[in-house]
């Protein structure tokens, strides 16, 4: 029987030294708390944790106008249909609000509503706090390597 290999199996991986495996270690745990805080936050501003990235992938929005759906399943990295339901939850919660394009009837974007740039701009507010404080440990991480 003829044996398959993968291109992971076909490479050799990249000798690493127990310092480098100790930065990245540090580095992905760093990220990891940091992802729970937020988590946590996004909780006790009585949001969920996709409502808070939703919001904020609205807000900082870089593209000419407000974002479509589509462009909010890239931005989150989910499928169009999952997109879709996390913007209905957000709008009932009443978060934001789909708004016809006033070129193009036809194309539906989303804004943040007043309630829900309260919540955002506590929640940014705490999550730059935070960084601040993890700034040094960053830093030092990120030369390390």
């Amino acid at each position: 029987m003829a044996r398959t290999t993968t291109k992971r199996q076909e490479r050799k991986p990249p000798s690493l030294s127990d310092r480098e495996y100790r930065a990245l270690a540090q580095f992905r745990g760093g990220l990891r708390r940091f992802l729970h805080f937020s988590e946590e936050a996004a909780r006790e501003a009585g949001t969920t944790p996709a409502q808070h990235q939703l919001l904020l992938a609205v807000r900082g929005f870089p593209g000419p106008g407000t974002p479509v759906v589509g462009d909010l399943a890239e931005a989150l990295q989910l499928r169009h249909h999952s997109a879709v339901e996390l913007v209905d939850r957000a709008e009932r919660a009443g978060l934001v609000r789909r708004v016809p394009d006033p070129d193009d009837n036809r194309i539906v974007r989303l804004e943040v509503t007043r309630t829900g740039e309260d919540h955002l701009a506590d929640l940014a507010a705490a999550h730059l706090e935070q960084l601040a404080r993890l700034r040094p440990d960053v830093e030092r991480l990120w030369a390390g390597l």
